[in-house]
């Protein structure tokens, strides 16, 4: 007999488009990992080349890491059970954060037990009624929902969006605006979709005649870009001025999970006191911790990791550029194949991963409308000859379709 769901429950059913693409093996969302090893993964027994990881620096597999994880576990548990407000601050986070605040080069620094949670907890903390919040439109979705948790708690938030790295656009929005009311710009270093670089000087000089503060979102750029990969501000001369606060997460270079928050004591200390994310929920473990801990002192002591990174995002992105792939703006390891027709896209990451290449289809609300692209990413524990291959994989069956030529 089939139950009769609720109306707010049967209307999932109404949802089909997920088992529409199973049905047509399209579907590229939740392949299980059976086993990782350097730049490869297995999934239902075969052999992939990973081309779609944010683990840019191949770290997350450093038996170092596992190592660090493991005597942290033995030590103090597998859990803080509590969180960072009550009792689960360990000597751990307070280390890790000193440690973070100096590689960052600013005062504080608090540890959150995502980088999703870090955007949420520390936006809406941040704003008051009558702030006003403006941000580049391809944003990361947790700085967008950071900005709504704040409307949704505090009403009367004032969102405003300016084209993506458009400073004139940007100057354009702020000089609408009454230049003693509270404001901050929020943007990411690295660009998740896009690989390119915020005009981070720029940006500066907009804010300061504005009267703004500027929120720089550090994902996808600490271990990717700047000479030892100390992110954006390095990668503008070493200006770790630019930004007022700077944001991170664990789950890409540094191969674990969590994020932090960077700023002047004052600041974290504020945060620290009114994220919402941070006091009600349960804090990074220390496994977690102890692995953020270990990729941090790696990054620092011996930037070869970095560099093999850079030498391998060139490549990546010269190969495809090669075969007239439109790769968009980026000047990153993220490189996006931009194709614009949702079909499409999935019926190349479909040849790709039969072929064995695993990428990453992506399609709106992700990215604007029309705009569909494979992202694909490269870390530095690729070999050359992987990187060629996924490329011209990826080139045969583009020409097939009609996306290159």
């Amino acid at each position: 007999m089939t139950r009769q769901l609720p109306p707010m429950l049967e209307r999932c059913t109404q949802f089909t488009l997920a088992e529409e693409a199973r049905d047509s093996g399209l579907y590229p969302f939740f392949k299980p990992i059976s086993q990782s090893a350097g730049a490869y993964v297995y999934i239902d027994g075969r052999k992939l080349s990973m081309f779609g990881s944010n683990n840019y620096l191949g770290l997350a597999n450093d038996p170092r890491m596992a190592e660090a994880a493991q005597q942290a576990a033995s030590r103090y548990g597998t859990s803080c059970s509590g969180s960072r407000f009550m009792n689960g601050t360990l000597d751990l986070h307070e280390e890790l954060e000193q440690q973070l605040a100096d590689f960052v080069q600013k005062e504080a620094a608090l540890c959150f037990t995502t980088g999703y949670q870090t955007n949420l907890g520390a936006i809406s903390a941040l704003v008051q009624r009558g702030d006003h919040l403006i941000v580049d439109k391809f944003d990361h979705a947790s700085i967008m929902d950071g900005v709504f948790l704040a409307q949704g708690m505090k009403k009367s938030i004032n969102l405003h969006r300016f084209r993506h790295n458009d400073m004139d656009d940007l100057e354009k929005v702020l000089r609408k605006l009454p230049v003693n009311e509270a404001k901050m710009i929020i943007v990411d270093g690295v660009f998740s979709m896009e690989g390119d670089i915020a005009l981070l000087p720029q940006l500066r000089e907009v804010a300061d005649r504005y009267n703004a503060a500027i929120y720089l979102d550090e994902a996808h750029a600490l271990g990717v870009v700047g000479e030892s990969g100390r992110g954006t501000g390095e990668h503008w001369g070493g200006r770790y001025d630019l930004a007022d606060l700077v944001m991170c997460t664990f789950s890409k270079s540094f191969g674990s999970i969590g994020g932090f928050l960077a700023g002047d004591h004052a600041v974290i200390d504020y945060v620290k006191h009114f994220a919402r994310p941070l006091i009600f929920s349960a804090s990074m473990p220390p496994a977690n911790i102890a692995a953020a801990m270990t990729a941090l002192k790696i990054i620092r002591e011996d930037t070869s990791l970095v560099a093999s990174l850079q030498r391998n995002a060139k490549l990546l992105r010269e190969g495809f550029l090669s075969y007239g792939f439109d790769v968009g703006t980026t000047e990153t390891a993220i490189v996006p194949l931009i194709i614009g027709d949702n079909e499409k896209t999935f019926l190349l990451w479909r040849h790709a991963y039969e072929q064995g290449i695993y990428v990453n289809p992506v399609i709106s609300p992700a990215v604007p409308p029309s705009r569909a692209l494979l992202r694909t990413s490269c870390m530095a524990v690729h070999t050359p000859d992987q990187i060629e291959h996924a490329v011209d994989v990826l080139a045969s069956e583009a020409k097939r379709l009609g996306i290159i030529h």
